[in-house]
């Protein structure tokens, strides 16, 4: 029974297997079928796609052409436009060229007709000037036989005349131009110059080069000098000072061009000789104290000489350099004294031509800065002291003045002007300064020699100490009105050859005598 139950099952596993088979085939089938049918479909669309996508390109390729051609077709016509347009500017320009080049040759037909009646009027001219020529030889000629004088005299006395008759206008003029100007102009600068002279006042001390110490006896000199010198050696090292023992009796000379070492030389040598222990260490210790010493008092000195005239804001370093001033002399005359004098006269006279007092001032008592250094600084001292005042902060008009106060560089402004002359007020006033008899003299030659070389000058005489020129001028050569520009001759050749302070007064005499003789 079993046995059989298995020959059914396998009959029925085969039978079902069969079965599936055949339906796995006939659904094979139909997809087979189905996907031929779907792959015929989709080529049909294919096939029509293709054909609208080449119909569509030809119709955008048909309409691209037909662009193109039109955008052609329309640059060929402005093309074409533009080429009658240029030929058209073309042809006026050829019609306006030819019209030129007619107007031209008409021209040019012109010009030489014009140089043609110009050769014939030249002819014509050259025949009249012969011709002219002729008459003025026979003219000079009758006037030679008539006058007795050749034409090269009686020309050289026409030329005369004429420049002596120039001369003498001109003279006329220039005196009279001078006197209308100066009327006025000299009233006002005497009433300013002598109210600036009159409204200050100093007192000034001879200063000298050399500084004398006097001994209490002349066996100090062996202690100065020391055993083998060792002491005036050290002395002189420290200091920078020569000194000068010789048989002046109970003096020791103390020479050198720095004045403010020679002060300290002298205070510390002095010191010394009153302590009585002289010796190296001994005199290093006192002349750095004494340096010391003397740094403050140049430091005082300078501002008080600021604080005398008002002065404020000036720098450190410039204080100290103006108080340097103490201990320099110029012509004996002390520089720090000198210098605020400049500044009260450029205060004074600045108010009376209604400027800034302070600025005048300030300039005044700067002007001479650069003689404390020029002895350590080659160079003029107005441009060393103006180059200090800039680098320490002066003004640009300050540092001008300063400059310009000896001519270095030309004078820009009025101060500058104002502190020349109260400088020069400042140093020619009678006993300001002291100058070498020879200096003296060769100047007063100098100055007669100058006025003794134009011609027409009989004699000449320089008078109050230099500061005037009497120069008498012969009547038979020199008009009066000539005078004047002799006068103003000899001041320009004076200022030209010679060095002064102040001003020179140049006087020119002229007198006419009549001398005769009673006989008997």
């Amino acid at each position: 029974m079993s046995e059989y139950n298995i020959i059914l099952g396998i009959i029925g596993f085969i039978t079902g297997f069969a079965i599936a088979f055949w339906v796995k085939d006939k659904i094979a089938s139909k997809k087979i079928e189905a996907v031929e049918q779907e792959a015929a479909r989709i080529r049909d669309d294919a096939r029509r796609n293709a054909e609208t996508i080449v119909k569509s390109a030809e119709l955008e390729a048909k309409d691209t052409l037909f662009k193109m051609k039109s955008e052609f077709d329309q640059e060929t016509k402005e093309t074409k436009s533009d080429l009658k347009e240029r030929e058209k500017r073309l042809t006026q320009k050829e019609e306006a060229l030819d019209a030129k080049l007619e107007l031209s040759e008409r021209k040019e037909q012109s010009v030489i007709q014009r140089d043609k009646n110009l050769t014939r009027r030249e002819q014509d001219i050259v025949k009249s000037e012969e011709k002219y020529n002729e008459l003025v030889e026979e003219q000079k000629k009758q006037l030679e036989k008539i006058s007795g004088l050749t034409a090269d005299q009686a020309k050289e006395l026409l030329v005369r005349a004429m420049e002596n008759e120039a001369r003498h206008e001109g003279a006329k003029l220039v005196k009279r131009i001078e006197n209308e100007a100066k009327e006025e102009a000299d009233k006002k600068a005497k009433r300013i110059l002598a109210t600036a002279i009159q409204r200050y006042a100093g007192d000034y001390v001879a200063e000298r080069t050399v500084s004398v110490v006097q001994l209490p006896g002349d066996e100090m000199k062996g202690r100065i000098i020391g055993r083998e010198g060792r002491n005036i050696r050290a002395l002189e090292a420290a200091t920078g000072i020569d000194l000068i023992i010789d048989d002046t009796p109970e003096a020791v000379i103390l020479s050198g061009f720095n004045p403010v070492r020679r002060e300290v030389a002298r205070i510390s040598l002095m010191r010394l000789i009153a302590d009585g222990r002289i010796h190296p260490a001994r005199i290093e210790d006192v002349v750095k104290k004494v340096t010391k010493e003397v740094d403050n008092a140049i430091k005082e000195a300078g501002e008080q000489a600021a604080f005398e005239l008002g002065i404020h804001g000036i720098h450190p370093e410039l204080i100290m350099f103006l108080g340097r001033l103490k201990f320099r002399t110029s012509y004996a005359q002390n520089v720090l004294q000198h210098s605020v004098e400049v500044g009260f006269l450029c205060g004074i006279m600045a108010a009376e031509l209604g400027l800034d007092q302070k600025i005048a001032k300030r300039m005044g008592l700067l002007h001479d800065l650069g003689k404390a250094v020029d002895h350590e600084v080659e160079g003029p001292h107005a441009l060393l002291g103006s180059k200090l005042a800039k680098k320490h902060g002066e003004s640009s008009q300050v540092v001008h003045a300063i400059a310009a106060h000896h001519e270095d560089i030309p004078p820009a402004t009025v101060y500058a002007l104002l502190v020349q002359a109260a400088d020069g007020l400042s140093g020619a006033r009678p006993g300001a300064r002291k100058e070498l008899l020879e200096n003296y003299i060769k100047r007063l030659e100098d100055l007669e020699g100058i006025a003794n070389s134009f011609k027409g000058v009989s004699n000449s005489f320089a008078i109050q100490a230099g500061r005037e020129i009497r120069v008498i001028v012969e009547s038979s050569i020199i008009s009066d009105d000539e005078a004047v520009l002799v006068s103003r001759d000899i001041v320009k050749k004076i200022e030209e050859q010679l060095t002064f302070p102040g001003q020179i007064r140049v006087v020119v005499i002229r007198e006419t005598r009549a001398v005769e003789y009673a006989n008997k």
